[in-house]
């Protein structure tokens, strides 16, 4: 019988094919509608050209320099909240002082410094944007790392405190620095701080012992002085100044005061301070000084005679009289200061000159030019200049030069 389904795969029914009853089916692509569905284009089938993903990495890019944007923002934005809103204990409650003609910026940089806040950029960058900051002189009390908002808060109110500004130039003594103050502010009295130098109450680590008088330990500067201060709280924040100036000089250091203890550098300084005009004479004039103390000469510091004494007073006078600051009747030091000294005079006085070299015109005429000293000065202009010399011949030339252009009376 003839098999009327023929021979080929083609015609045998799905199921045969599937059980394995029927022939097996050629190896082959089997043609499917939605191999090519209409309208797909080989270019959609293709894999991405260079130009798309070269755009697939700039998107991921931007999103990844978006994430890590909004990471540091956030970082950034923490940071200035815990400036804004320390954490932990508010410190102590401190006086802080605004001083005349403080703006924003100086107040910002002088709460950095003093502890209360820890970013003078955030503070000035928060006031501006809470309504200013313009405090009034004064003192204020305010707590350290205290909230922003509480220490702008206080800036803003009258301080506790106001102040006046009283400069004490350098060279001045108690007795003047007392005036001074009085003028200045009426209410405190020039008796009553004279009396706080004398008494003994308001002493210093400088001062020997038997000693009371505070000349030369008073430092010469500006102070706000508030209108709470008595005048011996005034003579003890000077007092303090001369301390710590002091140490930063050195005058706590043996050896670089030498065989001089601290009180008697301050005598040498209050001479310097007395006799020089210019910071460049001050080294030398000092090394003059030092050299005759170590010779045993006498001084003969001419601003000596007029301590205590009115200014008006004939040096020819002053000069005959008996005094243990007459330095051209008595050896050595006088026995206290006789001015308040500023810091480069007390620097000048820790830090003397050196003596000039034999090659020195000051020094060929003297038998053995390798001992030449600084010993003797004298005014060599109107501006306040000194000339420097070695012998008293050459001193003697200086003066009659000095005479002559009526630089001495």
């Amino acid at each position: 019988m003839t098999d009327l389904r023929g021979s080929d795969s083609e015609s045998a029914p799905w199921y045969e094919v599937a059980a394995g009853t029927g022939p097996a089916p050629e190896l082959g692509w089997v043609d499917d509608p939605w191999d090519d569905p209409p309208g797909l284009t080989s270019a959609e089938t293709s894999r991405p050209t260079p130009r798309a993903r070269l755009v697939k990495r700039i998107l991921l890019a931007v999103v990844a320099l978006a994430l890590v944007g909004a990471l540091v923002t956030g970082a950034v934005g923490l940071w200035v909240i815990v400036q804004i809103n320390p954490p932990g204990e508010r410190g102590e409650a401190a006086t802080f002082v605004v001083e005349q003609g403080d703006d924003l910026v100086s107040v910002s940089t002088r709460l950095r410094a003093t502890g209360f806040i820890r970013h003078s950029g955030v503070f000035q960058w928060y006031a501006k944007r809470n309504g200013g900051l313009e405090p009034e002189p004064g003192y204020y009390t305010l707590r350290p790392l205290d909230t922003m908002g509480n220490l702008a808060a206080a800036l803003r109110r009258s301080p506790n405190a106001t102040f006046t500004s009283v400069t004490f130039p350098e060279g001045y003594t108690v007795a003047q620095m007392a005036a001074r103050l009085a003028v200045k502010m009426p209410r405190l009295r020039s008796d009553q701080f004279l009396a706080a130098t004398r008494d003994g109450e308001v002493t210093s680590e400088f001062l020997p012992p038997g000693i009371r008088s505070l000349e030369g330990l008073l430092f010469p500067d500006t102070y706000q002085v508030s209108n709470a201060e008595s005048e011996r709280q005034v003579v003890a924040r000077m007092l303090r100044l001369t301390e710590r100036v002091g140490r930063q000089e050195g005058l706590d250091d043996p050896l670089l005061r030498g065989p001089l203890s601290p009180y008697e550098v301050l005598i040498v300084a209050s001479l310097i301070e007395r006799e020089a005009r210019f910071d460049e004479d001050r080294p030398r004039i000092a090394r003059v000084i030092l050299n005759r103390l170590e010779l045993g000469m006498r001084l003969e510091v001419d601003a000596s005679l007029y301590y205590g004494h009115d200014p008006r007073t004939p040096f020819a006078t002053l000069r005959r009289l008996d005094s243990p600051y007459n330095t051209y009747v008595y050896p050595g030091l006088p026995p206290t200061p006789i001015a308040n000294p500023g810091r480069a005079s007390i620097r000048a006085a820790l830090n003397p000159s050196v003596d000039p070299s034999p090659g020195d015109p000051i020094c060929r005429s003297l038998l053995d030019p390798t001992k030449c000293r600084y010993l003797y000065y004298v005014l060599s202009d109107k501006a306040g200049h000194h000339v420097f010399s070695a012998t008293p011949e050459q001193h003697d030339e200086n003066v009659k030069r000095a005479r002559a252009a009526g630089l001495l009376s």
